[in-house]
């Protein structure tokens, strides 16, 4: 129940969601960066309340838009972690959607979507 994918592949898949994002919220995305990492850390598990060996697909960490002031802020980050993806998913196809699923979850966070609202679009 695992894929095997070179980092290559896996970025490609990131990039493509982005880009396949609505022109409306690609549109309204700034001041973000958006990594690829391997596997969240222990201290990343730790930080959110997760057990060692959790899965941890993606991260936002930064300030929403909804709660951001005139002053300039450091860029949000977006992290997509490809370890975990590629465990839980059986083909190439299960990754990309995924990896689609990651994103926009992650860029909901960017636009001040709190992980219950998220969860409620089935997101």
């Amino acid at each position: 129940m695992s894929v095997a994918m070179d980092r290559t592949t896996f970025e490609g898949l990131v990039s493509q969601a982005l880009e396949e994002l609505p022109e409306q919220f690609l549109n309204k995305l700034e001041n973000v960066d958006l990594v690829v990492e391997s596997w969240p850390s222990q201290q990343t598990l730790t930080s959110l309340g997760m057990r060692a060996g959790g899965l941890l697909f993606g991260l936002y960490q930064g300030v929403p838009k909804t709660k951001r002031t005139g002053s300039t802020l450091l860029p949000d980050k977006i992290t997509i972690f490809a370890g975990p993806i590629l465990l839980v998913s059986k083909n190439p196809e299960e990754v990309k959607a995924k990896v689609e699923e990651v994103v926009r979850h992650e860029i909901a966070h960017h636009f001040g979507l709190s992980e219950r609202s998220i969860r409620k679009t089935g997101h």
